[in-house]
């Protein structure tokens, strides 16, 4: 958990690979803690294709079911359903837009809103931000993008820095 806080969480991303891989484990972490997925991280690389978007919108109902007897992940049957939906979405939306990326750093303004936070109780749950997220990402089919949800993605994906200011891996500015 510390190497991942240190060196990934809410550093700023831009890769559509990446961008999906960390939709697509948030969506899983939902009701679960993050270390619970985290340490299924590698096992989840493999199910779904290296996360590729490309690979996972094309699983079948035989694929999900290989999933749901997978015991390296969370066996959930709305998750993995959603995980392929949202496959299917995320390639939806990097087509009209070009890149993933484009759509939803819009959200944001193109750069990582960079918050000052003291305490842990300080940091929200949802923002007005991760809520427009949220709305935009279900209007186009998306699952499992509730705003809690969305929220931890973008802090994830450095859209938000939400490390608290005596961290150093706050971001400066």
């Amino acid at each position: 958990m510390i190497r991942y806080h240190d060196q990934e969480w809410g550093k700023p991303v831009h890769d559509d690979h990446r961008l999906f891989e960390m939709l697509l484990l948030e969506g899983a972490q939902a009701g679960l803690s993050w270390n619970t997925i985290l340490k299924r991280r590698e096992n989840y690389r493999k199910a779904f294709a290296g996360f590729n978007p490309t690979k996972v919108a094309t699983f079948t109902a035989n694929d999900k079911r290989r999933l749901l007897n997978d015991p390296g992940i969370i066996r959930n049957r709305l998750k993995i359903d959603a995980a392929v939906t949202n496959a299917q979405a995320f390639l939806a939306v990097r087509n009209e837009f070009g890149t993933f990326d484009r759509y939803v750093w819009q959200f944001v303004g193109g750069k990582p809103k960079v918050n000052n936070r003291r305490t842990m109780s300080d940091v929200p749950a949802t923002s007005p931000e991760s809520d427009a997220l949220s709305k935009d990402l279900k209007q186009r089919g998306f699952r499992f993008v509730g705003s809690t949800i969305i929220y931890a993605f973008m802090q994830a994906v450095g859209m938000v820095d939400d490390h608290l200011n005596a961290c150093s891996a706050k971001t400066r500015v």
